[in-house]
């Protein structure tokens, strides 16, 4: 098999397929993985799709160590440490105490 080089893949071309307006930095479910939207992309177009980074990231109330696996709640919307029933986002790149409404996530590491 011989594979042809097609793009550096930071970012990813991504068709909007549903029939409302994806905006900026929505957190996308790719498969087992997730993404975020970098830019807005209308039904039907395709946009920009980010796959790595560090995101600033909404969580629930709980304590989230440096380091530790992170998930995306589809249900919810947050991230969290709880693995069962969601997406594996990455790992948290800091602290966070279950005060703080975000954390810092590496997605897709």
């Amino acid at each position: 098999m011989k594979a042809a080089y097609w793009q550096r893949g930071e970012a990813l071309d991504y068709k909007n397929t549903g029939t409302e307006k994806i905006e900026a930095n929505t957190v996308i479910v790719l498969g087992s993985r997730i993404g975020v939207a970098g830019m807005e992309i209308s039904p039907g177009e395709t946009g920009t799709l980010h796959v790595t980074g560090v995101y600033s990231m909404q969580k629930g109330g709980e304590e989230i160590a440096a380091g530790a696996d992170v998930y995306f709640s589809e249900s919810d919307g947050e991230i969290t440490t709880t693995s069962d029933g969601n997406i594996k986002a990455g790992y948290a790149c800091e602290a966070a105490s279950a005060a703080d409404t975000a954390v810092l996530v590496k997605i897709n590491a």
